[in-house]
């Protein structure tokens, strides 16, 4: 049976989908609260994980062995680095990898990790068609008109990017479509678990402005809009 765990890293990326969710009951386990429910008549657990990897490992790790979930999806907000991505647009991962993950002075590429079959963790098929489906269909309604969504990479590391140097150096090493704090740590524990996941992000800001002030302008409606997109892919996974 199809159960689908839902991770927000922040308690705006996950508040309205709690707020749908029905039959919901709550159950605190190692420090976080994961509300079972129902949402689109799909079972589903949802949390807020935290802010960084560790926090998203661990979080992902508990659903898959604690909640016994099916699937896992990762919502929440990200800075655009593709080109023409702008705000409020989206990226649907096909991979994840760490952007921050360094051990060249053993001759490894950058954001390769020694001694695993892959660092580049790779999103599920069905997943990801459910989330442009789904996208698609939302497309003319508000607050989604005039917002696109692409594929593409997710990187991740344990620091906001807020400066153009740094973002250009993410993007000469790894190419990704945004860049985040959560989604690989997600996707490394989904693919050791051996579960299917989708990261999804809408773009909060360009990581590289440097404007306080315009990130947090943008996190609530990004947040929101991530979570909305995310109702409509649950009742497209099987």
């Amino acid at each position: 049976m199809t159960k689908i765990g839902i991770i927000g890293a922040m308690a705006e990326e996950v508040e309205y989908l709690k707020s749908i969710a029905t039959e919901k009951s709550e159950t605190k386990s190692g420090g976080l609260s994961f509300v079972t429910g129902k949402i689109g008549g799909k079972d589903a657990v949802i949390v807020m994980s935290g802010i960084g990897k560790v926090n998203a490992a661990l979080c992902a790790q508990r659903l898959a062995i604690e909640f016994g979930v099916t699937h896992i999806i990762n919502t929440g907000i990200a800075g655009a680095t593709a080109h023409g991505l702008g705000i409020l647009d989206f990226v649907s991962s096909t991979d994840a990898v760490y952007h921050d993950f360094d051990v060249t002075g053993f001759g490894y590429k950058p954001t390769v990790i020694p001694r695993m079959e892959t660092s580049e963790f790779k999103a599920d098929e069905a997943m990801r068609k459910a989330a442009l489906d789904a996208f698609a269909e939302l497309s003319g309604e508000e607050p989604f008109a005039g917002h696109k969504i692409i594929e593409g990479r997710i990187a991740s590391g344990d620091q906001f990017i807020s400066s153009r140097d740094v973002k250009s150096k993410i993007v000469s090493t790894c190419s990704p479509a945004c860049v985040e704090m959560e989604g690989a740590a997600i996707a490394h524990a989904c693919h050791l678990c051996k579960i299917p996941f989708l990261v999804l992000r809408c773009m909060s800001d360009m990581a590289d402005d440097g404007e306080e002030s315009s990130y947090e302008f943008n996190d609530k409606t990004a947040a929101t809009m991530s979570a909305k997109l995310v109702e409509r892919i649950i009742q497209k996974i099987a």
